[in-house]
């Protein structure tokens, strides 16, 4: 667990070379890789989503495809295709950018639901299936997507299936003034507009880092509290559905990882409520007439982090 540790922090301090601030939200994205899953950085643009996922590839030494959503974007356009080769009078498959250690899908409410669920399967199952042929993507995979929740033109909301892909939903927000003008210091003192980072691991490393993150130990109060702040979200009045055990599968999953980086190889109730925002707001469907009132998933789960009781962290750590 020390390596881990060790690890996600050097990790963690690389991006924080480039990504200014942001401390709370690259955690949780190492967190979630480190948990084998992916994520939607959704926030208004210019705060640095695709900066930040960029900076995470570099520095976890994962290869790095970056696939701009655009309307006109098809499912071949992320899976690959067959192509006809006259030399060998054969078809071939030619990969497309899915086949990376990291997808950054950049804007991607901006292309078609038929071209969104291309990712269904990567995301899911780790394979692409073209005209019949399945390929399996390289390991470890990881899908890290951007949106922009406030502009609606020309956009395709992503359905809840695939919403629900996502292990992570995170926000990024607007910096404070000190680490704007922070922002403004660094890129005039490197003269130049692109960033690099040095890498901190590998791809087979970081594929034993996630093994050992499996070893983490759970109680039986933690995965009980996980169970009932979900079954929560299925009884709330503002939802219409609830999260399903996907949601308490990702608390657990990622709340192992929160661990890790801490240095523990058990998880305490703390790990469950810092990721429980981020890992069930996506996952619930409010009912219409919330959308009047402002209410958002957001403010649902945190209520109910102040409703449902949790175990004590001197239990949980026995």
């Amino acid at each position: 667990m020390t390596e881990v540790a060790a690890v996600g922090d050097s990790v963690l301090t690389a991006v924080g070379e480039v990504v200014v601030g942001r401390r709370r939200t690259l955690r949780l994205a190492v967190a979630a890789v480190l948990a084998g899953g992916h994520v939607l950085l959704e926030d208004v643009p210019g705060l640095g989503k695709t900066l930040m996922a960029r900076s995470l590839a570099q520095a976890l030494g994962l290869e790095f495809r970056r696939l701009q959503c655009t309307p006109d974007l098809l499912p071949a356009d992320v899976t690959g295709s067959f192509l006809y080769d006259p030399a060998g009078r054969e078809f071939t498959f030619r990969h497309g950018p899915v086949f990376a250690g990291l997808l950054l899908a950049d804007e991607i409410n901006r292309t078609p639901p038929k071209t969104q669920s291309a990712l269904l399967e990567a995301m899911q199952e780790r394979q692409v299936t073209v005209e019949g042929r399945t390929f399996p993507l390289p390991r470890p995979f990881h899908v890290l997507a951007t949106a922009n929740p406030v502009e609606y033109e020309g956009t395709y909301p992503l359905p809840e299936a695939q919403l629900d892909r996502f292990l992570l939903r995170l926000d990024v927000g607007y910096p404070p003034a000190a680490e704007e003008l922070e922002v403004l210091r660094r890129r005039l003192s490197r003269q130049r507009e692109e960033t690099e980072i040095a890498p901190m691991v590998d791809a087979a490393q970081l594929a034993r880092l996630q093994a050992g993150v499996e070893q983490v130990r759970v109680d039986e109060d933690v995965l009980r509290y996980c169970v009932d702040l979900v079954a929560a979200t299925r009884q709330h009045p503002a939802v219409e559905i609830g999260a399903s055990p996907r949601g308490s599968l990702a608390l657990t999953l990622v709340s192992r990882a929160l661990a890790v980086l801490d240095g523990r190889d058990f998880v305490v109730p703390e790990d469950v409520k810092e990721c429980a925002v981020a890992g069930l707001a996506h996952r619930l469907t409010l009912r219409p007439e919330t959308w009047t009132s402002g209410t958002t998933g957001v403010d649902v789960v945190t209520e109910l982090l102040d409703k449902v009781p949790g175990p004590s962290s001197t239990r949980a750590a026995r």
